[in-house]
């Protein structure tokens, strides 16, 4: 059994669906990429898992339970974080105050061995500690993301667009990190524009169009695909 598994999801903005049937699955430990254009449903699906757009059709499973109608705090509580998209931090509270904030479902002494881990990874933050969330870079404020993601201690840490809108050399720290956290065992899927980047990351992939997968399959056999290569690589 996988550790996360969507079946046949569907779901709705208003009268608009925006996802038509998306399946697939993440193992223990194993970094996944969902890949595809503007509005084909990779954000949604994120949203879709992590408990912010409840679905209208299908189910999730992880770890063997039901989460298809769970609130998105005990989805957290049962393993699940997420990273979104455009980073969403608490712009007036502090570096600290947001890693806080991701632990809020938490006690005990793990968590301070969780914020060491984070600032391990991430000395950028550890650098500014005590400074405002909305006074720093987009890609500090990405690293706090995943940050704030990791301090719930997650099975499963769900990327949404961690390259959108940062500088390359920040890009490169970020892949860098998720690499890392990938070594420690954490299971991770990614939502990224940037195929490329997704590609190398993961080890399967899925490319999505219009709410619905088009093409899964081993990430080295998805970069030799022409369907992929002509619209998402640039080759």
């Amino acid at each position: 059994m996988a550790l996360l598994e969507v079946s046949d999801l569907h779901a709705h903005y208003g009268a608009i669906e925006a996802l038509k049937g998306i399946s697939l699955t993440v193992e223990d430990g194993d970094v996944v990429t969902l890949i595809g254009s503007n509005g084909a449903g990779k954000s949604t699906t994120l949203r879709c898992i992590s408990g912010l757009t409840p679905p209208s059709g299908g189910s999730l499973t992880f770890a063997g339970q039901d989460l298809t109608r769970v609130a998105p705090h005990e989805i957290v509580t049962r393993g699940i974080a997420l990273s979104p998209e455009g980073r969403r931090c608490f712009s007036r509270m502090t570096v600290r105050e947001n890693l806080d904030l991701g632990a809020y479902r938490r006690r005990g002494p793990a968590i301070a061995a969780d914020l060491e881990r984070v600032f391990t990874l991430f000395p950028r933050l550890k650098e500014r500690e005590s400074q405002r969330a909305g006074t720093m870079s987009g890609g500090e404020q990405q690293m706090l993301a995943i940050g704030r993601a990791l301090m719930a201690s997650p099975r499963l840490l769900l990327l949404d667009e961690p390259s959108l809108g940062i500088a390359p050399v920040l890009v490169d720290r970020i892949y860098q990190t998720i690499s890392e956290i990938h070594s420690l065992g954490m299971a991770i899927l990614l939502v990224e524009q940037n195929a490329n980047r997704a590609l190398d990351a993961a080890s399967r992939g899925y490319v999505l169009e219009t709410g619905r997968i088009a093409l899964a399959d081993r990430t080295s056999s998805l970069q030799r695909d022409p369907r992929v290569q002509e619209a998402y690589l640039g080759t």
